[in-house]
Order: structure tokens, then sequence, then C-alpha cells
């Protein structure tokens, strides 16, 4: 009899265990599905067009929260599909913002008829400026945006990719998860300092 008793209860014991790991599964499941879904996306830097701020093979984590709680900023870096071509995405640095005029002058970007003098990030001076050769006036929920490294980048210059909404930025680059020695959060903007080169 209490053998019968110590297998039931072994038994009960075994299924109690394996309930445990079936609901753990399942909230990690959960969790991963909530954080892909909301709150984070991991996407892998192909090409050179955002060097040498990030590098082709460069993979990151993409936050997709921040930006429900506030608008973009300019020199963030930020990701959204290239609208020729599903499951692509781009991702360069805002540079214009809704209501501004953007133009490139000689190469250098101009805002509103006056020089981007804070605009520290482009490899080197544009040599074609494509549609901003003209003035470019964004809309209320237009974002201009250009890689670092700008004379190889297809960006906001570029027709086929044009001005991006609003809607269509996916999230901020976030965190460098590989190459394991560039592990980190991504800056998107320097210091004054750092700027000068102090």
């Amino acid at each position: 009899m209490s053998n019968r008793y110590e297998e039931k209860e072994e038994s009960k014991s075994i299924l109690r265990e394996l309930a445990g790991w079936i609901f753990y599964f399942v909230i990690i499941i959960a969790l991963t599905y909530v954080i892909i879904t909301y709150v984070g996306q991991r996407t892998r830097v192909e090409g050179s067009s955002m060097e040498t701020t990030l590098s082709d093979g460069d993979h990151l984590l993409v936050d997709k929260i921040s930006y429900r709680f506030r608008e973009p900023k300019r020199y963030d870096i930020v990701v959204f599909p290239y609208l020729h071509e599903e499951q692509v995405y781009y991702i360069k640095r805002i540079i214009g913002l809704p209501g501004e005029t953007v133009q490139v002058i000689d190469g250098f970007v101009y805002i509103d008829g006056e020089l981007l003098e804070s605009d520290i990030y482009g490899a080197e001076v544009m040599e074609d400026a494509e549609l901003a050769e003209e003035p470019i006036t964004l809309g209320e929920d237009d974002y201009f945006v250009l890689g670092d490294n700008r004379n190889h980048s297809s960006d906001s210059r570029d027709p086929s990719v044009g001005l991006v909404k609003r809607k269509d930025i996916m999230g901020k680059a976030w965190i460098r998860l590989y190459p394991f020695d560039h592990m980190g959060v991504i800056k998107h903007t320097v210091s004054d300092e750092e700027a000068a080169g102090d």
C-alpha cells in the first residue's frame, strides 16, 4: 500500500516539475515575442554606408520603444524599411527634422539656409547632392537622413530612398552585439570636446 502511495506521489511530483518547466518555457517564449515585437529587434549592418560609426557585419539591437514616448532627434541613428524591397532595412543618421528646409551646398548640409555646423558625422565632403541640390522642405512627418560614409551611401539624397516618414522609422540603433570587441551601447552624438579632438 505504501509503495503504491509513494509511486503516486512520485508521479505527481514529476508532473508538477514537468508543468513547471512547460510554464517556464511559455513565459520565455512570450517575453521573447514581446521584446522582439515591442521593445527591440536584432538586425545586421550590410555595406559601408555608416562607416566609421557602424561597419559591415555589425549585429545591432534596435530600440523600438523609445519613439513611442518621444520624437526622433537630429543625429539619431535610425532603422527603417527600404520601400522597394521586403525585409530590407536601412540604417542612417537623421539630419533634417520635420518642418525644416534642407539643402546640400558645396558638399555641406544647410538647414533653413544656415550651415549645419554641428554636423561632424560625415566621413567626407559630399560629392553629389542629388535631390538635395535644390532646397527640400520637410513635411510634419518627414525626416532627411544621411549615411556617415556619404559618398558611398544611398540616403535621402537618392530618389529611390527619399525622405523617411515618421511611421516608417522602426526604431533607434541601440546596442552593438557583435563583434564582441566592439560590443556596447551605440553613441548617437559626440560631445563638443570629442568633436574638437580633446
